[in-house]
């Protein structure tokens, strides 16, 4: 494959604004991990390896994307769902932390049922072809109580270091999860791949540091968890023995709600490249002075994987942030662009804490944890809802990850380059904040040009010069404005069918296979990043010809450009090569690239747009596709390459147009006008004064307590009944799959109780509160609910993100109920036909 790098001079009025970035080193090739491998050899043949810089998956590199789901805190009839969700999105690794009191919370009395049932939520992980990292602790966190240990194991003595009678009480525990996962390891022909051995551990003396995790893990295999892959996390200064685990890293979350402050925090530094550190992009920061004896060089022996990037945040009683997509979606070129080959997400699916036996299973000070978090509530603000709802984060993330799983591939084994300049710290927002991967001559340009809550400056007439071994090359040929908030990952020198992609100004996303039923070529999409003009540059000698639906094709020296080209799903640049081959390159806008969703159907691999909640089960013996419309009855969808007729479904399906790269079709649900009987049983009492809780040795001052039981007598209260004739199309494949309860309120603390019991609580944080109702309805009679509010005082020592004015009562407090009501998740299933 020949590479040409001559880029002409810049005909642009305005001086460029130039991103250096030398990637002209010769190429390393990765030598062995410091590690020892466990039984990495399935019974099928399929392997897993690992060697300084990659894994490797039947001896091809794999990048993983990783998403985080606890079982336990999901209601096992919806877990085959939310893991179909999660294939579609992308995800091939789900790992699940197994949390110690969920299942023993009185001694001796181990639970697995229902929704603790591992071994059936393993099982349906590997019916759907998921890879399973369980992480086992002892010692999670999690926001669990006591971070995951029983009440009764505190009370025996000493815990996470070498005591007898703890690692006693460890190896009971260890034991039961071993047969749990029996016959479901990689070994067998299992999905568990990895366990994770404790959490956040940074305990050094007699018993504890690296003898401790190495005990762990003997007790581990020893209790049959024989994996390729044994973890540990690698921030908090973190115990890491040579050889026998491998350092997770957190990539870090948009907001930090364990910090003691109430105001606006700086800039997080999530949101700038690693390049001499794997914890933090500042070296002198105080974070890698506070990390000094953890393993931090981007060199060292073993790749850089991440267990915990910020899907979300769990809102803390004390601050209570709220999250935008792009403050999720953002990071992923950053971590990618510093190297990482894992790309770990938490939590990636939200879900409720389950009843406890003795107690509720939340964090809280008043367990000596620092922070107080809602009694039911782990949404998480993840991609995926407590309730399954697919939020614009998931979809944002999504487009990263189809790259991941599609290239990968080439990406994982190439090296970082940093740009000439650097950010000097979080809130150095001059510099442009970029990087290259690269292999030879071929990588990918990552930049990104956002950080939550604070706006960037907009990179006038940017253009990047990577100085490569065969010389430099400049992207694009002329300079462009960066927008604010822009971030992207754009390919360089892409070989494809024995043509050059030199570069593109717009992201790589997905492929397709060419295939005859379908009747396309090979089609590579891309997504085009919102104001900077699509241009893609190809190398003459390997191409016969160019044809483009959109935009000016212009042959320069050596260099075919095609600029200005329009995005949309119906337009394309057909390449054919010297060869013969074709190939098509289709460049959606950002918002079709995120409706956009893999699906096989009508006997070939097609793209399904919509805007709808989408998921599918295509390995079953007749595939199908859902989609899932909340408040709208109305359903539409796009198919490209088209389809020759119209496929079955749950629902009247109709073609409404239909071009040669695309079908367009619509349904429509039989909208219900649902009512709900809501009245107020008791008024409001005033709120008691917020206490403060005790101080950490970590934190300088000590945080708001969320309100004992006791004070939410105070609350306002409300009836709200559900009429039974609601109930009776929940769930049919016609009628609606989910009802949520919309409570628009202003207060402290929300509660929905049903027969006293409660069902969830709500630290109000100025969105509106979703509940998904199937999980708590009885469809065979009339459901009554509580709803009480807790009255805001004016003087509570809260952080409150949330723009909404808060209009406080005279007496200096706000309790209001706004609105409630009743919204129907209407569903459409598609049959999408057999393999």
């Amino acid at each position: 494959m020949a590479v040409w790098l001559y880029a002409p001079a810049c005909s642009r009025a305005e001086p460029s604004t130039p991103i250096r970035i030398d990637a002209s080193q010769t190429y390393r090739d990765p030598g062995p991990a410091r590690y020892d491998e466990g039984a990495a050899s399935s019974p099928s043949g399929g392997t897993l390896g690992i060697n300084s810089r990659y894994l490797t998956r039947n001896r091809k590199p794999w990048l993983p994307v990783m998403g985080e789901f606890h079982y336990s805190r999901y209601p096992e009839s919806q877990w085959e769902e939310e893991i179909l969700k999660m294939k579609a999105a992308g995800v091939d690794v789900v790992a699940t932390y197994v949390i110690w009191i969920h299942h023993e919370e009185i001694e001796g009395q181990y639970d697995w049922q229902g929704q603790r049932d591992l071994r059936a939520f393993v099982e349906l992980c590997a019916r759907h072809g998921m890879v399973v990292v369980a992480r086992i602790g002892p010692w999670d966190h999690a926001e669990a109580r006591n971070g995951g240990f029983p009440d009764w194991l505190l009370k025996r003595g000493p815990t996470r270091v070498n005591d007898p009678g703890y690692l006693l009480a460890v190896r009971g525990w260890f034991g039961q999860i071993g047969e749990q996962l029996k016959g479901l390891l990689w070994k067998d022909g299992g999905p568990v791949a990895g366990i994770q051995l404790e959490n956040e551990y940074s305990r050094r003396g007699p018993g504890a540091g690296e003898q401790h995790i190495l005990e762990l893990k003997k007790i581990a295999l020893e209790s049959g968890l024989d994996v390729p892959l044994y973890f540990v996390t690698a921030w908090d200064n973190a115990v890491v023995p040579e050889r026998a685990v491998i350092p997770m890293y957190g990539g870090g979350y948009p907001d930090e709600p364990w910090n003691s402050s109430i105001a606006k925090l700086p800039p997080p530094d999530v949101y700038a490249f690693r390049f001499h550190s794997r914890l933090t992009a500042y070296p002198n920061s105080s974070l890698a002075q506070a990390a000094a004896g953890a393993l931090q060089s981007a060199a060292d022996p073993v790749p850089y994987f991440t267990a915990e990037i910020g899907g979300g945040t769990e809102d803390t009683y004390h601050r209570r942030p709220v999250m935008q997509s792009d403050d999720i979606a953002a990071m992923v070129p950053v971590m990618i662009g510093s190297g990482v080959n894992l790309y770990g997400t938490y939590m990636f699916q939200g879900g409720e804490n389950p009843e406890g036996k003795l107690s509720t299973l939340q964090e809280s000070q008043a367990t000596g944890y620092p922070n107080d978090v809602p009694v039911k509530s782990y949404d998480f603000q993840a991609p995926l809802g407590e309730f399954g709802q697919e939020r614009t984060s998931l979809r944002k993330l999504k487009v990263f990850q189809y790259f991941l799983n599609d290239f990968g591939d080439e990406l994982a084994p190439m090296m970082v380059h940093a740009p000439d300049s650097v950010p000097t710290s979080s809130g150095d927002f001059s510099v442009p904040r970029s990087s290259v991967r690269s292999r030879g001559d071929s990588g990918f340009i990552f930049l990104n040009n956002y950080v939550r809550g604070y706006p960037m400056p907009l990179r006038h007439a940017a253009q990047f010069e990577i100085r490569l071994p065969g010389g430099t090359l400049k992207v694009p040929r002329r300079p462009v404005d960066i927008p604010s908030g822009s971030y992207f990952i754009w390919p360089f020198n892409l070989g494809i069918e024995g043509m050059t992609i030199r570069y593109t100004t717009a992201q790589l996303f997905t492929r397709l296979s060419a295939n005859t039923a379908s009747g396309g070529p090979l089609t590579l999409y891309f997504a085009a990043v919102p104001g900077i003009p699509v241009e893609f540059a190809f190398n003459t000698q390997d191409i016969a010809a160019v044809r483009s639906s959109s935009g000016e094709t212009v042959n320069g020296r050596g260099t075919i450009y095609v600029s200005g080209v329009k995005p949309g799903v119906e337009s394309s640049i057909d390449l054919v090569a010297s060869s013969g081959k074709t190939v098509r390159l289709v460049v959606l806008t950002a918002t079709e690239a995120e409706n956009a969703w893999k699906v096989h159907i009508g006997g070939a691999d097609r793209l399904l747009l919509t805007s709808q909640d989408f998921f599918a089960d295509p390995d079953a013996e007749r595939a199908r596709i859902w989609l899932r419309s909340r408040a709208t009855a109305q359903f539409e969808l796009t198919v490209t390459p088209p389809l020759s007729g119209e496929p079955g479904a749950s629902l009247p399906l109709s073609r409404t147009r239909a071009t040669d790269r695309a079908s367009f079709f619509a349904a429509e649900a039989k909208a219900r006008n649902l009512e709900l009987d809501c009245r107020q049983v008791r008024a409001a009492g005033d709120a008691p004064p917020v206490k403060i809780g005790p101080v950490p040795d970590w934190r300088p001052h000590g945080v708001a307590q969320a309100p004992p039981e006791t004070e939410l007598a105070q609350a306002a209260t409300w009836s709200i009944g559900v009429p039974e004739g609601d109930l009776d199309a929940l769930g049919k494949p016609d009628g609606i799959s989910e009802l949520f309860l919309e409570v628009n309120y202003r207060g402290d603390v929300a509660r929905l109780y049903s027969a006293h019991r409660l069902l969830l609580d709500n630290f109000y944080n100025g969105e509106p509160w979703s509940i998904g109702l199937r999980r708590f309805l009885d469809a065979g009679s009339a459901n009554t609910l509580e709803l009480s509010i807790l009255a805001l005082r004016k003087d509570a020592p809260i952080y409150f993100e949330s723009p909404n004015q808060l209009d406080f009562a005279p007496n200096g407090q706000i309790n209001t109920l706004e609105g409630v009501s009743l919204v129907p998740e209407y569903q459409l299933v598609i049959d999408a036909g057999s393999r």
